[in-house]
């Protein structure tokens, strides 16, 4: 009777093993993921404040809270306030609204004629009781959401802790597993933490940057800027209709309460300063620049490649695809460039 080798046995075990390993932590692997991701990004900050310091523990920690101070801060303080003022909505606003809106529907100027159909449908079937019970039934989905989300951000910022404090020693111990040659393994990483830097800095540059704007235009004309400022960050970071998915809304309302001059204000310059100046001119010069401080020449990323990546993410993964799509990327095209390496060693 044959033999069973060992290694047979161990590798029958290691699979047995890592079916329940995944089992065990299947509910964390999102977040392990992120935080690793976000780990790489940011390891040139970890680096720095390492050298300053002198420590890695009081590194770590550092990080970890610039992370939560810029990043889940401001998410978390918008899903609780947004929840609160959904609440606590008043059913006259809706009311002013709705009947402003219906003046409109019967009032359309001759070039806008070919809407009113489509309008008066919409409209036909919508009641104010409607509005506030939808409002009611959207402020739990997104209380539900928000409890939900600051859930995985605590897991997110903890796991990315133990990231960058023990990420050199895991690292090396993959490597000695599975016998990565040391080239190889400098190539990928290198690759996947050049993309990610890149990805990470100019999505929290941009955000910042064209919530700001926003932010102040509405703090203007009255409304809380830090919300909605905070709001428009984030959906900046959806291509095409991001911007619109603000500045309409409040378009409708102003002009539903009769102030036309804020309306149209608030219309051009989202289309104008934000829109065209900030997003279209100013958003690829930062990404650029991030491009040519944070990597060196061999390391730099196409825009458009770090563009699409994004996007890719976001329509793949949801909101975390921000992070997973350029990750992906990174990494595929990092195993292509390995495998030219060695198909040139070898040839």
């Amino acid at each position: 009777m044959a033999q069973v080798k060992p290694q047979y046995i161990i590798f029958t075990l290691l699979a047995f093993s890592m079916y329940w390993m995944y089992l065990l932590y299947q509910p964390f692997l999102l977040s392990i993921m992120i935080a690793s991701l976000l780990a790489i990004s940011t390891v040139g900050l970890q680096r720095r404040l390492e050298e300053k310091s002198g420590s890695v523990l009081l590194a770590a920690l550092l990080s970890t809270i610039v992370l939560a101070l810029l990043f889940f801060a401001p998410l978390g303080y918008f899903l609780t306030t947004f929840t609160i003022k959904l609440t606590t909505i008043d059913i006259t606003h809706l009311e002013k609204i709705y009947v402003k809106l219906n003046d409109w529907t019967h009032n359309l100027p001759t070039y806008l004629l070919f809407l009113q159909p489509y309008a008066e449908e919409s409209l036909k079937d919508l009641q104010v009781n409607d509005l506030a019970t939808y409002s009611l039934s959207l402020a739990a989905q997104i209380g539900k959401y928000s409890a939900n989300f600051l859930k995985t951000a605590m897991l997110i910022i903890i796991f990315y802790f133990f990231s960058l404090y023990y990420g050199k020693t895991i690292f090396d111990y993959i490597k000695r597993v599975v016998q990565l040659p040391q080239q190889d393994a400098t190539l990928l990483s290198f690759e996947l933490s050049s993309m990610m830097s890149v990805v990470f800095y100019s999505i929290l540059t941009t955000a910042v940057f064209e919530g700001a704007l926003f932010g102040v235009a509405v703090a203007f004309m009255g409304y809380n800027g830090l919300l909605f400022g905070i709001l428009y960050g984030f959906a900046s970071l959806l291509p095409i209709v991001g911007g619109a998915l603000m500045w309409i809304p409040f378009m409708v309302y102003e002009l539903s309460i009769g102030n036309t001059g804020s309306a149209i204000f608030i219309v051009l310059y989202s289309i104008i300063v934000i829109s065209i100046i900030a997003d279209t001119i100013i958003k690829p010069v930062i990404i650029k620049e991030i491009n040519l401080r944070i990597v060196n020449a061999e390391g730099q990323k196409n825009e458009v490649l770090i563009f699409f990546s994004i996007v890719a993410g976001l329509g793949a993964f949801g909101f975390w695809g921000m992070i997973l799509g350029p990750a992906i990327t990174a990494f595929f095209l990092a195993l292509l460039k390995l495998i030219e390496q060695h198909q040139r060693i070898h040839s």
